[in-house]
């Protein structure tokens, strides 16, 4: 059964993109299939994963927009085996002017992704959402399962969570009750760095189900990585962000056999 996975954080920089292509890799190689849908205008997922913005000749917007039922044309091939793409582009700026009058905004991507769910083409989807929390993101959390949250490993990180968790539990009481929270994960995390440790245990102990034992690190090849298309675990696959990412998935994995919801 898939499930439906939206990687959240209205605060930009905090490696949310980065958690989403390189999970999506890190499940890919253990043989799951995976699709990652491109929610931000800034299409820097779509990049990541090697899709160039001029072969973005149909995107997330387009499939919104049109309300398509053949998916096919939307979904891109990445250079990752078990990996594909439904890209995004600037174009997607502008859909919250688009359909400000349609009392049914907020279920357009749920309208999309329920039945490419219920096709069991995929074991997982997972969605990049911007860096905000407008409609584009309203509507993650309306059609998605869970949500994953990457936390920067700074001062003012719970403070954000606490606003988003706000959030969440909105959706969950207005528009989606079997939302839930996938979990959170610990990012651009600096073993010299006091503070790092200091909002770990501070994470730790206001949700102390919800925080993985993983955690990422600050690492210049994940950086680099987005240059040349590609997730840190294949562009450099013996670096410390590889090892992190590759830990997460095998957590997350873990959970889902714990729970037993899905069959991943």
């Amino acid at each position: 059964m898939t499930k439906i996975i939206s990687v959240i954080n209205q605060k930009g920089g905090v490696g949310k993109t980065t958690t989403a292509i390189n999970l999506g890799c890190a499940f890919a190689n253990t043989e799951l299939k995976i699709l990652v849908v491109d929610l931000d205008p800034q299409g820097n997922a779509s990049t990541g994963l090697g899709i160039e913005v001029k072969e973005r000749n149909k995107t997330i917007y387009e499939l919104m927009i049109s309300k398509d039922t053949i998916l096919n044309p939307y979904i891109y091939k990445s250079s990752i085996k078990n990996l594909d793409v439904i890209p995004s582009n600037v174009d997607l700026s502008g859909f919250e002017t688009e359909v400000a009058e349609d009392g049914k905004r907020a279920f357009f991507l749920n309208d999309v992704l329920r039945p490419l769910a219920q096709s069991n083409q995929y074991d997982y989807i997972l969605v990049d959402c911007p860096p905000s929390l407008s409609l584009l993101t309203i509507m993650a959390l309306v059609g998605s399962d869970t949500v994953l949250v990457p936390l920067q490993s700074e001062f003012f990180a719970l403070e954000g969570l606490s606003q988003l968790v706000k959030t969440i539990n909105r959706i969950k009481q207005n528009l989606n009750t079997a939302l839930s929270i996938q979990g959170i994960v610990l990012t651009m995390f600096d073993k010299r760095n006091k503070l790092c440790y200091e909002v770990e245990k501070e994470a730790r102990k206001y949700f102390p189900n919800e925080v993985y034992k993983t955690v990422i690190p600050r690492n210049i090849r994940i950086s680099e990585a987005p240059s040349h298309g590609l997730p840190v675990i294949t562009y450099d696959k013996n670096c410390s962000g590889t090892k992190a990412y590759e830990r997460l998935a095998n957590e997350i994995l873990e959970q889902e056999k714990q729970n037993n919801t899905f069959a991943a």
